[in-house]
């Protein structure tokens, strides 16, 4: 991590020795939130919650960010990759039916070391990787046989919108590579007796208010590319947070016509392996509080 590559910025920081990278942070695990969470995809979260840990920073720049306190590098504590492997054990104490590592993508090589760690203490719960997609294959061939679950977001095909809102103009062609390396490690779907995913990938797709088109095309590019050996979880959570009173036109909720839009979309093309979101899940409310439980 002295010149950091983990990320397509391949900013070159020397987070090692301090320097913080485009991520905000520096080789320190920096950590925000760590607890039972029951929010997730149903094959996610059974009765005991997703074991999620929040990490600070983020390789991206969403100006719509729900989650911005936290990838600003605002919030957070630093641990050790020896407490990150104490967490671990702890969520799996606690009931958790997997360990969900949200924004992990610039610390890859502190988790791997912390997985190891715990799976040698007594850890058998799947790894879920909660991403936002803008991933490099080279960092992702380094976490086979550590990721169990793949939960990546495609949040674009458009490269004006991905780099007006996300600062990331190459966001489809890199995360579309990504999405190809994920599937190719972990596989079509396999479930527990409880319903549970052990092993596979769900995409997460949140459509933004006014683009519906590049919806469509996010939804078009993964059934071609993957059919029925993903699921895809369309998602109309979209809040409009302060942050957002810049771009006027992603000010508003998306509306009932604009998600079924979407949706209808999905079901005309075939998708058959999905999840949709019903009643008013636009809220503040889903948001957690970054307070450093568990941490």
């Amino acid at each position: 991590m002295s010149v950091c590559m983990l990320c397509p910025r391949s900013c070159g920081a020397d987070r090692e020795n301090g320097e913080k990278g485009y991520c905000r942070m520096t080789a320190n695990i920096r950590a925000a939130r760590a607890a039972l969470h029951r929010w997730e995809e149903p094959c996610i979260c059974g009765a005991g919650g997703s074991g999620t840990v929040f990490f600070s920073g983020c390789t991206l720049r969403c100006v719509f960010c729900q989650n911005s306190e936290i990838a600003a590098g605002n919030t957070g504590k630093v641990i050790s990759e020896e407490r990150l492997s104490e967490i671990f054990l702890e969520l799996q104490d606690k009931g958790a039916d997997n360990i969900n590592l949200v924004t992990p993508s610039h610390y890859v090589p502190q988790i791997i070391t912390a997985v190891n760690r715990a799976r040698g203490s007594g850890l058998i719960l799947p790894v879920v990787y909660n991403t936002g997609g803008y991933e490099s294959v080279e960092t992702l061939k380094m976490l086979e046989g550590i990721v169990d679950i793949y939960l990546p977001d495609m949040k674009y095909v458009s490269r004006e919108a991905s780099f007006k809102y996300s600062n990331a103009p190459d966001y489809f062609e890199a995360a579309s590579k990504a999405l190809e390396e994920m599937f190719r490690q972990v596989g079509s779907p396999v479930f527990d007796e409880n319903g549970l995913m052990t092993r596979g990938m769900i995409v997460r797709h949140l459509i933004l208010p006014g683009l519906v088109n590049d919806s469509k095309a996010v939804i078009k590019y993964l059934y071609e590319t993957f059919g029925d050996n993903i699921y895809i979880s369309i998602m109309n959570q979209y809040t409009p947070l302060p942050q957002v009173e810049k771009y006027p036109e992603l000010n508003r909720k998306v509306t009932r016509r604009e998600y079924d839009e979407v949706v209808d979309y999905a079901i005309e093309l075939g998708v058959v392996n999905g999840y949709i979101q019903e009643g008013d899940t636009a809220s503040e409310s889903f948001i957690p509080s970054f307070d450093c439980e568990g941490i």
